[in-house]
């Protein structure tokens, strides 16, 4: 598959539709009114970042993308269908740039982020929206707006952590496919890579971080010379840079030294940003004797400069590790961990030399105060329950002296007496009859 990370498209939203003008026509029913409905709107253009996708080899082959416009409005006050949304998919890092002012409209760096690019023009209205008291019969409606047209420049940076530089042919493909499952082409000349390729490298702890592997820069690369620096812009989003520099060119007559300045001018030509991005310079292809030879002055020449140098034989993965090592420490931890922590928590102090240790005391340092605490408070609760308890006796005793409300519904009930009241007035019949 050919790899692509630039092109040129043009997006065009669809137009809205018209609104009708018409009027209400049915048996028996004279001067129905305007029923003209309302014109649909145009569909909008979305842009989905989709991480599956790897380059933006499919716009090279459909440059132009338009939305469906709105239906036009129709009589008996029916409206007309709106257009529908057109969703385009682009690779994860995709930058949207303006053609026309070359400003970013947007950088689609997170996955399934949808953004409308274009906007669907609105549908008019039709006449049935006019009617008023005073004007009832308009024959007039609104026309439905266009849609939005741009001219984008489509340009795609890979997601990357890590970023593989150095000149043609000095061990990048080799080095990302002992540490990664990415197979690159690998040979014995210059420029084997001709487009980017990413690895993901499987660390420890269940932890994982992508590399990306460029083509190699030479002199010049920023006039166009070589493959030019073109995809330099696959490692700009990268924190942190590994610079393998090639020592077996040192028994060809070429100076080390000298290939580790000369592409760090071409990264300060391209991107000052770029060249102040963290650098891990390798010493590789150490399983060559030349190559072992020519280590001890270039080492010698960047101490000097307070840079350190690691050693790496690509081809038999010594030292590999260590490269992975450092690199992790940058992307999982930061610097933090070159630091040595003293921590205070007793009478000796203790010197740390990893953040994982001192995360250790420290947790154990809180479980054991706070068993301590625990056990305190579980010594202490039988004596504050004791002395609670015979203080709330006496409180519940003075609370059950209520007896004195008894009396007051016994006094109460002497009322169904009044009722037995009526009987003697019944028995006043009885004593007529004698």
């Amino acid at each position: 598959m050919k790899f692509v990370d630039q092109v040129s498209v043009v997006v065009k939203a669809g137009d809205g539709g018209n609104g009708a003008v018409a009027f209400h026509r049915e048996k028996y029913i004279d001067k129905g009114g305007p029923s003209g409905g309302d014109g649909g709107d145009g569909g909008s253009i979305l842009f989905e970042a989709d991480p599956q996708l790897t380059t933006l080899l499919d716009f090279r082959f459909q440059q132009r993308h338009q939305a469906r416009s709105g239906q036009h409005g129709m009589g008996s006050d029916m409206n007309g269908r709106a257009g529908e949304d057109m969703i385009i998919k682009a690779p994860l890092g995709t930058l949207v740039i303006d053609e026309t002012t070359g400003e970013l409209l947007k950088d689609l760096s997170t996955p399934g982020e949808l953004w409308v690019v274009a906007k669907g023009g609105s549908g008019g209205w039709g006449n049935m929206n006019f009617a008023t008291s005073t004007r009832q019969t308009p024959r007039f409606a609104k026309d439905g707006t266009f849609g939005e047209e741009k001219h984008l420049v489509l340009e795609l940076k890979l997601l990357a952590d890590v970023g593989l530089l150095g000149f043609p042919n000095a061990g990048k493909s080799t080095f990302i496919s002992r540490i990664s499952h990415a197979r690159p082409k690998v040979a014995d000349y210059p420029f084997t890579t001709l487009v980017p390729n990413l690895g993901v490298v499987d660390y420890r702890d269940r932890k994982s971080f992508v590399v990306a592997d460029i083509p190699g820069l030479i002199e010049g690369a920023s006039e166009g010379h070589g493959l030019g620096h073109q995809f330099l812009r696959h490692v700009e989003r990268c924190r942190v840079l590994v610079h393998l520099v090639d020592l077996s060119t040192a028994d060809e007559g070429r100076d080390p030294v000298t290939d580790f300045d000369t592409i760090n001018r071409e990264l300060q030509k391209y991107s000052k940003v770029l060249a102040d991005k963290p650098q891990l310079v390798v010493a590789n292809k150490l399983d060559l004797p030349h190559a072992r030879e020519a280590l001890p002055a270039f080492v010698e020449a960047m101490n000097r400069r307070g840079v350190k140098v690691f050693e790496l034989s690509g081809a038999t993965g010594e030292g590999a590790q260590a490269v992975l090592d450092a690199c992790a420490r940058v992307l999982f931890a930061g610097p933090v961990e070159d630091k040595k922590f003293r921590l205070k928590g007793r009478r000796d102090e203790t010197e740390l030399t990893s953040a994982h240790e001192a995360l250790e005391y420290v947790t154990a340092k809180i479980s054991r105060g706070t068993g301590a605490k625990k056990t305190a408070a579980k010594k202490a609760a039988p004596v504050k329950s004791a002395a609670k308890a015979p203080a709330k006796k006496p409180v519940v005793a003075a609370k059950k002296v209520a007896p004195a409300k008894k009396p007051v519904v016994a006094a109460k009930k002497p009322a169904p007496a009044k009722k037995a009241s009526p009987a003697p007035a019944k028995q006043k019949p009885a004593a007529r009859k004698r």
